[in-house]
């Protein structure tokens, strides 16, 4: 089957399992939407790791087909020698927002400041760490320490306006004397400081179910990455692998998401690979949404 006739099947496929619970989301009926404050997919953003091949060369470029294809948000992984006011400039002109990125943990403990600063002047809301060294993981005492310096994190994010986060790979997802790291991070995390962006390939890949995770710990997952993966585990354009993408977003509100990044980590053709995944994704939007207006 080639990829058109996939992505036609898939779609149809999916939208028989979301539109149902969009349609309850968009007119305030249950269905677990009990902390989104907007329909699953009401903005499709992209995380620009996805394309940094074509940033390297040409950030202006990048950005303006990121726009032309239908994203309304990015997410950024460095600025490629670009200045804050000189991206935010291009942001404003493409029409596009920023409301997140990702920093090192370096950047955390040695220059919070200058990444607050920047973050104001580009507009963002979210400022995700977006790994840790295994060594974070060592104990479940060391999963502690760095829960209690991610709440230290939170609270300077916070005092400046902005939100501190972090991004899950599938590290955090196995056992450490007997306990899930991710776990414990969300436990020992201050919800008021600390979100998460749950990266869905990942979570899945360390055995983890996204529906859950949602369940347990509510209004937690603010961002999300929406990677897909096949069964057999390699990373695919968003439709073209098994996740549950419908039935993920179907408990938007009860995880707390209001911003969906694509993102592939090593596609063979940038360009191609993030218009596929957002062509996906405002086929589910679509599809709901003239569900959703029937309804009402």
């Amino acid at each position: 089957m080639d990829r058109r006739r996939f992505l036609r099947s898939s779609v149809a496929a999916a939208v028989a399992g979301f539109i149902g619970p969009a349609a309850g989301f968009a007119s305030g009926l249950g269905n677990g939407f009990a902390f989104g404050a907007r329909r699953p997919l009401d903005r499709i953003g992209l995380q620009l790791y996805t394309v940094r091949s074509l940033m390297a060369n040409d950030v202006e470029g990048t950005l303006s087909l990121v726009a032309a294809i239908g994203y309304s948000e990015v997410e950024f992984a460095g600025l490629f020698d670009r200045s804050p006011r000189q991206v935010r400039k291009t942001l404003d002109g493409l029409g596009l927002t920023a409301p997140a990125t990702h920093l090192g943990i370096g950047v955390f403990r040695d220059g919070l400041d200058e990444a607050i600063e920047a973050g104001h002047t580009l507009g963002h809301r979210f400022l995700i760490l977006p790994s840790l060294p295994r060594s974070a993981f060592a104990s479940t005492d060391a999963v502690r320490r760095i829960a209690e310096e991610m709440n230290g994190f939170g609270e300077r994010c916070r005092t400046a306006g902005l939100r501190f986060g972090f991004h899950n790979h599938a590290t955090e997802l196995g056992q450490v004397e007997g306990e899930v790291p991710l776990r414990l991070l969300l436990e020992h995390t201050d919800p008021a400081l600390v979100t998460f962006e749950v990266d869905l390939f990942w979570m899945v890949d360390g055995g983890g179910d996204p529906l859950a995770y949602f369940a347990a710990y509510p209004g937690r997952f603010e961002l999300c990455h929406v990677k897909d993966r096949t069964a057999s585990g390699e990373m695919v354009d968003v439709g073209a692998g098994v996740i549950d993408f419908p039935a993920i977003f179907a408990r938007a509100g009860r995880a707390g998401l209001e911003h969906y990044f694509v993102e592939h980590d090593d596609p063979k053709d940038p360009a191609d690979s993030v218009a596929t995944s957002f062509h996906y994704l405002r086929s589910l939007r679509e599809a709901a949404g003239k569900r959703s207006s029937v309804a009402s």
